[in-house]
């Protein structure tokens, strides 16, 4: 017997499932892209992020679960120790946009697809994962002190993802 992917189960092709299973690290990256703050912030952004999303494989929703179950096992798993390399991208305003075009393309998505209950934890799953990164590193400030928990880029970030995905 094969056993068949995952995304099956869930009533979506492969080209859907990966819109849902790369959309939760895009916005990671996105959200930490949106106040270049140096290496070591980035690095904690990144390990705040991959908790976020590891933490998914616990919902209570399947389809949460089975999308984070499958991102830790390509990307690592951050309670082993694993770490996501830092990505800055060369322009960061251009993937901040795409990354909320694709979010907007992932809501029709699940809005077709699945139960409003498992598309508002996937949606509310991709916020909590921005929130957890705009929050780890405080940007500005000097010599690591003081500065903003949550930049103005940052917030105008998270809170875009949150209007565009309707969270």
């Amino acid at each position: 017997m094969i056993e068949q992917p995952a995304y099956t189960g869930f009533g979506f092709s492969d080209e859907e499932w990966g819109l849902l299973v790369g959309l939760p690290q895009s916005v990671l990256t996105a959200a930490s892209a949106a106040e270049s703050d140096g290496t070591k912030r980035t690095m904690a952004e990144n390990a705040a992020g991959l908790e976020g999303i590891a933490a998914g494989r616990e919902s209570a929703s399947p389809l949460v679960a089975a999308v984070a179950g499958e991102i830790v096992a390509r990307v690592g798993d951050p309670e082993a120790g694993e770490e996501l390399p830092v990505i800055e991208p060369t322009d960061p305003q251009a993937m901040i946009d795409d990354v909320l075009a694709r979010a907007g393309q992932a809501a029709a998505l699940l809005a077709a697809r699945v139960d409003e209950g498992q598309a508002g934890a996937y949606k509310h799953w991709l916020v909590e994962i921005a929130e957890q990164v705009v929050t780890a590193a405080p940007s500005g400030g000097l010599l690591g002190l003081g500065g903003d928990v949550v930049s103005d880029s940052e917030r105008r970030f998270r809170d875009r993802l949150s209007r565009v995905l309707n969270d």
